[in-house]
């Protein structure tokens, strides 16, 4: 029986045209700006977000780390939503690394808006800290920021004086759900990061995109923090064949994960709205029973995904999850026998 794994996208593993990049990529020492294919990649990143620059880092959370190192500043404040990564995921990174205090505020799913952000600003006062960013998660557990939220935040920053970094870890979902291009989403955004290595299907990097100026910075930050690397063109080969190829099939990952959603509205055991699905991440209830219980239920069909909370699981559809997978998951989970 073959495992399906909808623990998360990050589990997918490069196709063998992404691996023939890989070995036939052209390097040079990076640290050197030698690499001629991850300059292809830093220059092709920016063009498609509408930034004037982008640099290859190891990591979102390291993407992430930079930013608030550059904008945020020792002592003061980033606004972010409370269950946000840098929050939660991130081994207090941004207080511990960066020296910025993060304070966490409530938004509907993982959402801020300009209102909530207003109220948690105050007056310049020497004995507090200051609001110097705000940073915003799109997507944020599969949930897209809206356009107009994005416009209302940028003129808020403005008229505050305040930079927005955008962790788009997952942009390109959002970007395909919306039918937006990613620069009409970048724009509302100083800097922003998003991931190689989730539904675009390579196996390790993201990019941090920004001014010219921001870029400059970013580099010697990024050596400060141990991320200066050498012959790095083999993962930016990946990285652009991720681009070139896997931005459509998104799409594909969002009807699979929106065909799920809809198996479970029909299950007794299960609760779930599956309107509120609107990328690749499915969150569903499970009321009655323990969710560790219906996680190991669904192991042993041989369908793998992890649970967030007593009652609440997570699922993730991606590169390596077919139509025939999703039909698969779809019976095992019609089938299932849990009250």
């Amino acid at each position: 029986m073959r495992t399906i794994d909808l623990r998360s996208d990050t589990t997918t593993r490069p196709v063998p045209a992404m691996r023939a990049a890989m070995a036939a990529a052209e390097v040079g020492d990076d640290v050197y700006r030698e690499d001629p294919t991850i300059n292809r990649l830093e220059e092709m990143t920016a063009r498609i977000t509408g930034k004037d620059a982008s640099l290859f880092v190891s990591s979102g959370s390291m993407g992430n780390l930079i930013s608030l190192y550059i904008e945020g500043g020792r002592g003061n404040e980033v606004l972010t939503h409370r269950e946000s990564h840098i929050m939660l995921h991130e081994v207090g990174s941004p207080a511990a690394i960066a020296g910025v205090m993060p304070v966490g505020l409530d938004g509907s799913r993982g959402i801020l808006d300009r209102r909530t952000i207003e109220a948690h600003l105050h007056p310049d006062d020497y004995t507090v800290s200051r609001a110097t960013l705000i940073e915003l998660e799109n997507t944020k557990d599969g949930a897209c920021y809206p356009i107009e939220t994005l416009r209302e935040i940028r003129a808020c920053a403005d008229e505050h004086q305040l930079k927005i970094h955008m962790d788009g870890a997952r942009l390109f979902n959002a970007a395909v759900a919306q039918q937006q291009q990613i620069s009409d989403i970048c724009r509302y955004a100083d800097s922003l990061s998003f991931c190689l290595s989730k539904g675009l299907g390579a196996p390790a990097g993201s990019m941090l995109c920004g001014s010219r100026s921001f870029i400059d910075q970013a580099l010697k930050v990024r050596k400060m923090l141990g991320g200066g690397m050498r012959q790095i063109g083999i993962l930016a080969a990946a990285g652009i064949y991720a681009l070139e190829h896997h931005v459509e099939r998104l799409a594909e990952d969002h009807a699979h994960a929106q065909q799920i959603a809809q198996a479970l509205s029909q299950c007794s055991w299960a609760s779930i709205d599956p309107e509120l699905t609107e990328t690749n991440i499915i969150f569903f209830d499970t009321p009655e029973v323990p969710s560790e219980q219906v996680v190991a239920l669904l192991e042993k069909q041989g369908v793998l995904c992890f649970s967030t909370g007593w009652h609440t699981i997570r699922m993730v559809t991606h590169l390596d999850v077919s139509q025939e997978d999703t039909d698969r998951v779809v019976q095992v989970i019609k089938d299932l026998q849990v009250l």
